[in-house]
C-alpha cells in the first residue's frame, strides 16, 4: 500500500507542474493498493496517506510559506503542512472509504462513479482552503480545459479519476481476456479524446462568433514588485514606504494613459493600506484627495486594493474611482484566507491571538458585486471584481456573470510565495478557470507576478514573469458572453455527485425493505401467454413507431434541463407536444401489434397460436431453435425456427422462460441458463409495486401534483381554493387536471431519462461484463426507483421551500 501510495504522490507531483498527460494515471498505483484492502480501516488509512502524500509532493511550497509568513521557518512551516494534510486535502479519505464501501454493497460497476462521487462531493461540501482540484492540472492543455464551461473544474476531476479507474482495471485484468482489458482500456482513452473534441468544438465556436462593433477593452496592470512591507517600514518608515508605494503607481499609471492609451487603470490588492474614503487622520484623507484627484487628471477609472469600514468592522476591499464622479463604492472580498485575514468566531479568543499575533481581524463581503467601469471613450463596461482568493471561487464568478458582468478584474498579493512561485502559477490557473467557466474575459494584477490579460479561452494573451516591475497593457474584446452550461446550472458536479451518493445510499436500503427484483424463475410465466406473431415488416414498423415515441421522451428530457424553460411552463403546448409525438406513436405500435395478437398455449406437445378462430399448430419436436431477441424490439420477443428453416417472430415478455418450456417438451436437455443476451438480462427481473404503471405515473404524479397546485392557488388567488372560490368547481378541478398532466407527463419523461440510462448500463454490462449484467441492471433499476421517488419529490421541496 505504502509504495501505491508514494509512486502516485511522485506521479500527482508532476502533474501539479505542468506535466498534464500524467493526470490520465497518476492515481493507478494508489487504485491498485486500494483494490487489496479489505477492511474500511485499510481504506480509511490509505486515505489519509495519500492525503499527506499528496499535499508534501503538490503543495510543499505552502508550507515554505507558512514558515516564512509564521517566521518559524521551513521545517516547522511543512509540519504544520503535513498535519493538516487531512482537513487540506478530505477529498482522498472520502473517496477511498466510499469507493470501498460501493465495491463491498454495490460491485466494481459502481465502484468508480461512486469514488469520484465522493471526491468531488467532498470538495463541494467541505470547501477548500486553496479551492483546488484535479482539474486544475489540465490547464496546460488549451483543448482538454476548454470542458470546464460544461462542468467546471471538477468536471475534469471525475472525468481524470474515471479514466485512472479504466487504467487500474485493465492493468488488473492483464492476464486474462483481451476483452476484459480492452474494455476498461478504451474508457480510459474515450477520456481525453472527448475532451479534446468538446475543446475543438468550443474554440470554433468561439472563433465564429461575431467580434464586437466597439474595440477590445484596455487595461493597463500596474506590477510594482514592491513587497516584504514589513521589512521595508522597519528601514524607512510606514509613511515613506506609503509615498513610495504611491509614487511608483502614479508614475506607471501615467506611463499606461498617456503612451499606452488605457481605458481603464487596475491597481493589486490592499496597495493603499488605509480606509480609502473612510480616513482615520487628516493625512489620510489628504492621501484619498490626492487619489481622487489623479484619477480625475487621468480621465480613466482607476480600480485598487484598499480597505472598507463600518460599524461592524474593517474589510479587504476593492475601490472604484470615476474621473467624473469620484468613489463609486467598494467590493468587499468575499473569501477571506484562515488564520491570515480572519479567525472563526468559535475558535477565536486572546489565547490564539497570542500564539498567532499576525492573525487579522477583517470580516467577509456579501458576495458578488457588478460595478460599472466607464471608459475613456465613454462606454460602460459592467465588470466583476474578485480579491485574491476569490477567484479560486467558482460560484463568485458564476453569480457575476448571471449578474451581468462583461468582464473580470482581479487583484492579488502573491508576494508569500515568492520563495517557490509555484503556488503562484498555481493561482494564476485557478483564475484563468473562472474565465474558462463564464467566458468572460479577465485582467488580474498581482504585486510581484503573475499579472496578466486572459481571454475567455483561458489563454494568457499578455503577462508578466515573477519578480519584475512592469506595466501589462491587456487588451481584450468585451460584450455579452456565450451563455455557457455552468452559468446557466451553476457549480452543479458536486451537488449532483452528492445526490448520487444518497441515492446509491437509498438504493442500499431498497435492497433491504424495498421491493424484490429477483431473476426471472425457471417457472415464469411462459405458457399460456398472450404474444404478436410478428411478420418482418410489421416488426419493422411497431419498432420504428416505439423508437419515435420513446426518442421523443429523450428529447423532452433535453429540453427540460437545457432548454430555456418554456416548455414546462406551458402546460397546454406541453400536452400537445406530448400526444402528438410520443402517445399517437405509442398506441400505434399498440395497434400494431394487437394487430397481430395471438393466445400461444402448449397442448400434447403441440404450440397452439391462437387468433380468433384461426389457429395454427406446430408440433414441439419440429421445433429447432428457440433464440431470444438479442434487441428487444418493438419489445422483448424470440425467434422460432423450425426444422423446415421456417421461422416465426413472436413478442413475449419472457423469452428465456419459452425458451426452457419449449426445450423441456421436446424432451431436449433443459439449459442451466438463457442465452445471455441484452433482451434476457432485460426480462430477468421481476418489477415490483413501485414500478407498476399507475402507482409511477398517476399515483406519484398525483403527490407531485397537489402541493405545486395548493402553491399555485395560494400565489395566484390568496387561498389554496382561490380558483374555486373565484370561478366555480369546473374551473378548479379543470386546472388541477391541467397541472396534473403536467405532472404526469414530468414523471414519464423522467422515467424515460432513467430508463435509457438502465438500458445503456445494461447493454454496456452485457459486452464488457457479461457476468455482472443481470446484478448491473438490477442495481440501476433500484436507483432508477429511488431517483424518482425521492428525487423527484426533494426536487420539489427545494423548488418551494429553498427557492
Amino acid at each position: 500500500m505504502v509504495a501505491g501510495v508514494l509512486a502516485s504522490a511522485a506521479l500527482a507531483g508532476l502533474f501539479a507542474r505542468g506535466a498534464w498527460a500524467l493526470g490520465f494515471l497518476a492515481f493507478v498505483p494508489w487504485l491498485r493498493s486500494l483494490d487489496t484492502t479489505r477492511s474500511f480501516a485499510g481504506a480509511l488509512l490509505s486515505g489519509w496517506g495519500m492525503s499527506v502524500a499528496f499535499t508534501a509532493a503538490a503543495f510543499g511550497w505552502f508550507g515554505t510559506a507558512i514558515g516564512s509568513y509564521a517566521q518559524v521557518g521551513t521545517p516547522a512551516g511543512m509540519a504544520v503542512l503535513l498535519l493538516a494534510a487531512p482537513l487540506l486535502q478530505p477529498q482522498f479519505i472520502a473517496f477511498a472509504v466510499v469507493r470501498h464501501a460501493a465495491g463491498r454493497r454495490h460491485g466494481r460497476a459502481l465502484r468508480a462513479p461512486a469514488g469520484a462521487s465522493a471526491w468531488v462531493a467532498a470538495e463541494w461540501l467541505l470547501p477548500k482552503l486553496l479551492g483546488d482540484t484535479l482539474g486544475y492540472g489540465l490547464y496546460p492543455s488549451a483543448l482538454l480545459r476548454q470542458a470546464a464551461d460544461v462542468g467546471g473544474t471538477a468536471g475534469l476531476t471525475v472525468l481524470l479519476l474515471l479514466a485512472n479507474e479504466g487504467l487500474a482495471s485493465a492493468f488488473a485484468h492483464r492476464a486474462g481476456r483481451v476483452r476484459d482489458v480492452a474494455w476498461p482500456l478504451g474508457l480510459a482513452a474515450l477520456v481525453p479524446l472527448l475532451l479534446a473534441g468538446y475543446g475543438q468544438a468550443a474554440l470554433s465556436r468561439l472563433a465564429d462568433r461575431p467580434a464586437p462593433a466597439e474595440r477590445p477593452m484596455r487595461v493597463g496592470l500596474v506590477q510594482s514588485n514592491i513587497t516584504d512591507y514589513d521589512r521595508l517600514r522597519r528601514e524607512k518608515g510606514a509613511e515613506a514606504v506609503l509615498r513610495e508605494v504611491l509614487d511608483t503607481h502614479y508614475a506607471m499609471s501615467y506611463d499606461a494613459i498617456e503612451r499606452q492609451h488605457a481605458d481603464a487603470v487596475l491597481w493589486t490588492e490592499t496597495v493603499y493600506p488605509l480606509t480609502f474614503g473612510h480616513p482615520k487622520t487628516e493625512a489620510g484623507a489628504e492621501l484619498d484627495q490626492e487619489i481622487v484627484g489623479i484619477v480625475r487628471a487621468a480621465g480613466v477609472p482607476f480600480v485598487f486594493g484598499t480597505y472598507d469600514t463600518d460599524a461592524e468592522g474593517e474589510y479587504n476591499a476593492a475601490a472604484f474611482v470615476d474621473p467624473g464622479v469620484g468613489p463609486l463604492g467598494f467590493y468587499r472580498k468575499t473569501r477571506l484566507f484562515a488564520f491570515t485575514e480572519y479567525v472563526p468566531a468559535w475558535l477565536d479568543g486572546e489565547l490564539l491571538r497570542e500564539w498567532l499575533p499576525w492573525t487579522g481581524t477583517w470580516r467577509p463581503g456579501t458576495g458578488a458585486r457588478v460595478f460599472p467601469l466607464r471608459l475613456r471613450d465613454g462606454r460602460e463596461v459592467p465588470v466583476l471584481p474578485m480579491i485574491c482568493l476569490d477567484d479560486v471561487d467558482t460560484g463568485l464568478a458564476i453569480d457575476g456573470a448571471r449578474l451581468g458582468a462583461q468582464a473580470i478584474v482581479t487583484m492579488s498579493n502573491d508576494a508569500w510565495f515568492t520563495a517557490d512561485p509555484l503556488g503562484m502559477a498555481m493561482h494564476q490557473t485557478a483564475a484563468a478557470f473562472r474565465s474558462i467557466e463564464t467566458r468572460l474575459p479577465q485582467f488580474r494584477v498581482t504585486s510581484n507576478g503573475h499579472s496578466a490579460a486572459i481571454d475567455r479561452t483561458g489563454t494568457v494573451v499578455a503577462g508578466t514573469k515573477v519578480g519584475e516591475r512592469t506595466l501589462v497593457i491587456g487588451d481584450l474584446p468585451v460584450g455579452e458572453p456565450p451563455a455557457t452550461l455552468m452559468v446557466r446550472w451553476g457549480d452543479w458536479v458536486g451537488r449532483v455527485a452528492a445526490a448520487f451518493l444518497v441515492l446509491l445510499a437509498a438504493v442500499a436500503a431498497f435492497r433491504a425493505w424495498g421491493p424484490r427484483l429477483d431473476d426471472a424463475p425457471a417457472d415464469a410465466p411462459a405458457l399460456p401467454a398472450t404474444v404478436a406473431v410478428l411478420p418482418p415488416l410489421a416488426r419493422a414498423v411497431a419498432g420504428l413507431l416505439r423508437a419515435f415515441a420513446r426518442g421523443s421522451l429523450l428529447w423532452m428530457a433535453a429540453a427540460f434541463l437545457v432548454g430555456d424553460g418554456s416548455l414546462p411552463s406551458n402546460t397546454l403546448a406541453l400536452i400537445r407536444l406530448f400526444t402528438t409525438l410520443c402517445l399517437v406513436p405509442e398506441l400505434a405500435a399498440w395497434l400494431v401489434l394487437r394487430a397481430f395478437a395471438a393466445r400461444a398455449t402448449l397442448e400434447s406437445e403441440m404450440l397452439v397460436l391462437t387468433q380468433g378462430r384461426q389457429r395454427l399448430a406446430f408440433p414441439v419436436t419440429e421445433i429447432a431453435e428457440v433464440t431470444p431477441w438479442r434487441v428487444p424490439v418493438p419489445g422483448a420477443g424470440a425467434s422460432l425456427r423450425m426444422a423446415s428453416g421456417e421461422r416465426l417472430h413472436l413478442v413475449h415478455a419472457h423469452p428465456a422462460a419459452l425458451a426452457r418450456v419449449l426445450t423441456d417438451a421436446r424432451g431436449g436437455a433443459s439449459p442451466t441458463a438463457a442465452p445471455l443476451t441484452f433482451t434476457t438480462v432485460r426480462t430477468t427481473t421481476r418489477r415490483g409495486w413501485l414500478d407498476h404503471p399507475l402507482v409511477k405515473f398517476a399515483g406519484l404524479s398525483f403527490l407531485l401534483a397537489v402541493p405545486a397546485f395548493v402553491l399555485h392557488q395560494n400565489i395566484n388567488f390568496g387561498d389554496p381554493l382561490g380558483e374555486y372560490h373565484a370561478y366555480g368547481p369546473a374551473a378548479y378541478l379543470t386546472g388541477f387536471a391541467l397541472w396534473w398532466a403536467s405532472w404526469a407527463i414530468g414523471v414519464v419523461v423522467t422515467a424515460a431519462a432513467l430508463r435509457a440510462v438502465t438500458e445503456a448500463g445494461t447493454l454496456l454490462s452485457v459486452a464488457a461484463r457479461p457476468r455482472m449484467a443481470i446484478a448491473v441492471r438490477r442495481g440501476l433499476e433500484r436507483l432508477g426507483l429511488a431517483v424518482l421517488y425521492l428525487g423527484m419529490p426533494a426536487w420539489l421541496a427545494f423548488r418551494i421551500y429553498g427557492g
